[in-house]
């Protein structure tokens, strides 16, 4: 599989997240439609999507431009974080208040080459983040943001909703009692890459772009009737697929479901994916689809060998998550992983 970046640039708030699994779906439904968009059609490379992925998208990153270099902000490793800052002080309130200062560097610097070491990576907060996205934003964004205390990269707001009653044209109560959703802009001027690996015997990296490009003219995820979820795309490059000397360790870009029985560690925090089918099946009986629970992106996998590092994803298929719909649905539970090496515990003593 090749491996390609290609840069969203947001229109809008979003009330979904963009991780890779939901990009996924959303790219499945366009080639529904678009039968164009996979050679052979849809049907064909969903029945061997379980041994054969044809397309595996990450979650969407920030890129950042610092001192005429770009970096991408991952998020910090799912690990202790006595792991990643081993403490310094010896005294007990200064320990406490170095775990608290490590707690809020959320994000994690990592250059275009994608090559991680976690000895060496430079650790950031949100606030490292905005200042980082304010130096390289344009004169005018610069002028509209001055001044404004925006600590957060990603920062919410509340979207009211309410749906009329045509009998009355009033709201009322229950199903027409007025409501209200959290959604959340990125910063201006904010440029996320997505990670895509592709099957080219299935599809092309154009033909991505206009299923992506598609997707953020009608809108992403929840409240895209609304105005949510709106994005145009940036460039778009084939990347080496990511390798380093001895790798022992995978650190995942997306959502996913691990293959039984292939680690001998992880470090993960749970992600239960509540799934819900889109286009006309959304107003159907019964729209939901069963709970799939993944590991978030952020997660590192140590191989019990290197067996792994032969392909450049991890994860599997899953198979049969619809409640009305059997044998059709599938969930993307692949991503894509950078390889690094991690030193145990044990290592760092000697």
């Amino acid at each position: 599989m090749k491996l390609y970046e290609i840069i969203l640039k947001p229109m809008s708030g979003f009330g979904t997240s963009l991780k890779g699994d939901s990009l996924f779906g959303h790219f499945c439904w366009q080639a529904a439609y678009d039968p164009s968009l996979l050679n052979g059609g849809l049907n064909k490379w969903i029945s061997c999507y379980g041994e054969k992925p044809f397309v595996v998208f990450s979650s969407a990153w920030p890129k950042i431009e610092d001192n005429g270099k770009f970096f991408y902000a991952f998020k910090r490793p799912d690990m202790p974080i006595s792991f990643l800052f081993p403490t310094s002080k010896k005294n007990k309130k200064e320990t406490i208040e170095q775990l608290k200062e490590n707690k809020k560097k959320k994000w994690m610097k990592v250059d275009e080459s994608l090559s991680l070491d976690l000895d060496s990576v430079e650790y950031l907060t949100n606030k490292d983040i905005v200042e980082k996205a304010y130096k390289q934003a344009t004169d005018d964004t610069r002028r509209m943001m001055k001044g404004k205390r925006h600590y957060e990269f990603c920062f919410e707001f509340i979207q009211q909703h309410n749906t009329i009653n045509r009998i009355t044209m009033t709201t009322g109560e229950g199903m027409f009692a007025p409501f209200a959703e959290t959604n959340f802009f990125y910063y201006p001027e904010t440029e996320l890459a997505v990670f895509v690996l592709i099957n080219e015997e299935a599809t092309d990296i154009e033909k991505i772009c206009t299923a992506l490009e598609n997707i953020g003219k009608f809108g992403f995820g929840r409240d895209a009737s609304t105005g949510c979820g709106r994005f145009e795309l940036g460039e778009h490059d084939e990347l080496a697929l990511p390798s380093v000397e001895s790798p022992n360790a995978c650190y995942v870009l997306g959502p996913v479901v691990p293959e039984k029985g292939l680690f001998s560690d992880h470090y993960f925090t749970p992600f239960v994916r509540f799934g819900k089918h889109g286009d006309v099946l959304a107003t159907s009986e019964n729209p939901f689809k069963n709970p799939v629970v993944m590991a978030d992106e952020g997660a590192v996998f140590i191989p019990k060998n290197n067996d792994v590092f032969k392909k450049a994803y991890i994860g599997r298929a899953v198979l049969n998550s619809s409640k009305i719909k059997e044998h059709t649905v599938v969930h993307q539970g692949y991503a894509p992983y950078l390889p690094f090496r991690l030193e145990m515990k044990h290592e760092r003593t000697n």
